[in-house]
């Protein structure tokens, strides 16, 4: 016989598994209705070009595409936000701004697989789209924030990075950068932390040809800035002149109101200036920032920014937008190193137990009156005896029972047992919906 296996990179969910699952889920629901923000849907499969036009032809060696029976080039999604650029894109003009909408899907990607990425996984997609001020930024800011705090972590777990694509664009042109090599460039940048500089500087040398050496060593000190205050001091003193740039103050200034915002969220412990973070997606187009693990592995937890020209370019409707995507595989792998998951399990609240055949009509009547007002129920399914029934519920761990006895139901009653203490009362079957022991702990 055949042994079929789950695929590389795919996870079976065991009831365990997927209580700890929906535990995630509804965590991320919590907070994005804390943070008025409504849900969303968007198919599973979508046409090829949708993911080709956001990211280029490259995008589809990553993806699981095929022609389907109807000849259309299609995908399974590897994110959500160009469908999230259709569905706004296409009621534009109906919908009221800001929108506030997100998300939480199942997203797949053709990667190899390795600790903590997969070609299946989950994710939480949080989006504010038509308002263009930072107060948009905050508030995706601290929602993220919010919802890592939801999991019992705190500021000694994470940080959140906070960039600026716009500050880093300046910091190019002010070095000769031509507007069609910024997002090259831009990519070097956003794997600097990850190669060595030797690789660094073959990849940079094109651009800069002799200045490369003087490039990285300008690079290293704008990576070194940690506060909004040594900003204006650096791109003073920037090689050559960038007066000429207009706008660098202006952008400077932003970026200190949204740090106020911040501040005055009192989330600043949770956000660090952090110019390394550069985001490799060409589409952004502003402030970027990513949730990091600052205690153990260092682990992106999140990512996200402003992408303002996105929704224009695939609809036709300039709409600004910023939100962001966290994943479940590497928060649960954080959540699981910091022993931050609960407990998980759904025992039946109540038990019944049969003495004889007479007794089941009257039980199973009892049973659905239960389940009606809100108890979880359960019985055997088949004829087993009086003291297996009393084992099962010990195994099972089911707190209360009802033992429909025969001495009793003469009485027209039943025997409650807590199987936690070991006390038993009567009952007036009548009266089973007013135990207030039940009410309490069920």
């Amino acid at each position: 016989m055949m042994k079929f296996e789950t695929l590389p990179g795919f996870r079976t969910f065991y009831p365990e598994h997927c209580a700890v699952r929906n535990y995630l889920f509804n965590q991320w629901r919590i907070v994005a209705q804390l943070f008025n923000f409504q849900e969303y849907d968007a198919p599973t499969l979508e046409p090829l070009e949708l993911y080709v036009e956001k990211s280029g032809d490259e995008i589809v060696s990553q993806l699981f595409n095929f022609t389907d029976r109807g000849e259309r080039e299609v995908a399974l999604r590897p994110e959500m936000t160009p469908s999230l650029a259709r569905l706004v894109g296409s009621k534009a003009n109906s919908l009221k701004r800001p929108i506030k909408w997100f998300s939480i899907g199942e997203q797949f990607r053709y990667e190899r697989p390795q600790k903590g990425r997969l070609r299946s996984f989950y994710q939480f997609n949080v989006d504010i789209l038509g308002e263009p001020g930072v107060g948009a930024d905050a508030e995706l800011i601290a929602c993220l924030i919010e919802s890592l705090r939801l999991f019992g972590l705190e500021s000694n777990d994470f940080k959140i990075r906070l960039s600026d694509r716009k500050l880093w664009v300046f910091f190019l042109q002010s070095w000769g950068i031509a507007e069609a090599e910024l997002p090259s460039v831009l990519t070097v940048m956003d794997r600097i932390e990850k190669m060595d500089e030797s690789a660094v500087f073959d990849q940079l040398k094109p651009y800069f040809s002799d200045d490369a050496h003087a490039f990285l060593e300008s690079v290293k000190s704008f990576l070194e800035i940690s506060s909004y205050e040594q900003l204006e001091p650096f791109f003073s003193d920037l090689k050559g002149s960038v007066s000429h740039i207009s706008g660098i103050n202006e952008r400077i200034s932003e970026l200190g109101s949204l740090n106020s915002l911040i501040a005055d969220m009192g989330l600043s412990d949770y956000v660090v200036i952090d110019f390394k973070v550069v985001r490799g997606l060409a589409y952004y187009t502003g402030f970027v920032f990513e949730a990091f693990e600052f205690s153990g592995k260092g682990r992106a937890l999140a990512g996200g920014g402003r992408y303002d020209d996105l929704i224009d370019r695939l609809t036709g409707n300039a709409m600004e937008a910023v939100g962001f995507a966290m994943g479940d595989v590497t928060l649960l792998d954080l959540l699981e190193s910091k022993g931050k998951v609960p407990t998980l399990h759904q025992a039946p609240t109540v038990a019944l137990i049969f003495s004889d055949d007479e007794a089941i009509p009257l039980a199973l009547k009892d049973g659905q009156i239960l389940r009606r007002s809100g108890y979880t129920v359960e019985y055997p399914l088949r004829k087993i005896g009086f003291s297996k029934q009393f084992k099962e519920v010990n195994q099972k761990g089911i707190p209360y029972a009802f033992i429909y006895g025969s001495d009793e139901l003469k009485e027209n009653k039943v025997k409650l047992k807590n199987f936690k203490t070991g006390e038993e009362s009567l009952i007036v079957r009548e009266e089973l919906m007013m135990i207030e022991a039940l009410q309490t702990d069920s």
